[in-house]
């Protein structure tokens, strides 16, 4: 019987259709020395955590992993690719969860909704309700997204027809924003926004886009949000714009790297609000997007080619 790691939990349909065909092998962490040890006697991988960067090296019997996502950066896609592994991921699987994320982040940020509230356990109803005098309504306010797929799409069409927001766009293809998003050279998008919400892949690109001096364009009073992936954002320059209140905060759901550790520089600072990679996570998306990676392993290991076939180079190799 093949075997199946599950990384990270999935929801229970797609567990339960696992188990009628393959034995599952639950992950109890998704530390690298645990995903190395576990993948070695297992066929395929689930995962929503970064696989290590040796891992196909440590599982010479894997054949296919789903990404329980889109973010084919958690795979090391060449040595895949090199050793005949099929990866398919799902995208789009939680773009509603993410979206409605961006706009509950934009929500927290211009009403200081975690100052508030920490203020009201520790200080005074005063001292909180003081706090609330600087608060902004969104509905005047400038989005920029910065990555415009299908996320970013959903978050335009909330800002601008529910809450009356002027709403900029940039992606490589400008011709394919959406009718909710005005087309804006990346600077200008930056530096007239109110937000800077990021929704882009990684690659060669986009990686450090937002560095020191893209970072010191932004308002002194605008906020970034980042759901996409964590080294799109150069980490030490937005401490430090953070730091000295270079910007009004951020929200962040990715890191530079994959796990933020105790005690990390980030933790100290009150106009930052932290998350753990979770944007895309609720119990519909998980429903979904669980039965949809548990379908495309079973593919894989049946010798099918899967639906999102992300490197499908990689079925040449596995039949030579």
């Amino acid at each position: 019987m093949k075997r199946v790691l599950v990384v990270d939990p999935i929801a229970a349909a797609g567990e339960a259709l696992l188990a009628r065909s393959v034995e599952v092998l639950r992950s109890p962490d998704s530390d690298p020395a645990t995903i190395r040890r576990l993948a070695a006697g297992s066929d395929g991988i689930i995962t929503r955590s970064k696989l290590p960067d040796d891992v196909f090296q440590a599982a010479p019997r894997v054949r296919a992993v789903a990404i329980h996502g889109t973010g084919t950066d958690l795979v090391p896609l060449a040595d895949a690719t090199a050793r005949g592994v099929m990866v398919s991921n799902i995208p789009g699987g939680n773009a509603q969860s993410v979206a409605e994320y961006c706009v509950m982040a934009m929500l927290m940020l211009s009403r200081e909704v975690t100052k508030i509230t920490a203020s009201l356990r520790k200080e005074s109803w005063d001292a909180a309700r003081a706090l609330g005098a600087g608060a902004h309504e969104i509905a005047g306010l400038t989005l920029g997204l910065v990555g415009v797929g299908e996320i970013g799409r959903r978050v335009a069409r909330i800002a601008r027809q529910g809450f009356g927001m002027r709403v900029l766009g940039n992606q490589r293809r400008m011709e394919r924003l959406p009718a909710d998003a005005e087309p804006a050279p990346l600077d200008e998008l930056v530096s007239r926004s109110d937000f800077v919400v990021v929704t882009c892949p990684l690659n060669k690109e986009t990686q450090h886009l937002f560095n020191a001096q893209r970072i010191a364009l932004m308002k002194p009073t605008a906020w970034l949000v980042n759901v996409g992936r964590g080294p799109v954002v150069h980490e030490d320059a937005l401490i430090a714009a953070l730091r000295e209140k270079r910007i009004a905060g951020a929200m962040l759901d990715v890191y530079e790297h994959y796990r933020l550790p105790p005690g990390h520089p980030l933790f100290a600072l009150d106009n930052a609000i932290l998350t753990p990679h979770l944007a895309g996570m609720t119990v519909e998306s998980r429903a979904r997007m669980s039965v949809a990676a548990a379908e495309e392993v079973l593919r894989m290991l049946a010798g099918e080619r899967p639906k999102n076939f992300v490197n499908p180079e990689s079925a040449d190799i596995a039949h030579h």
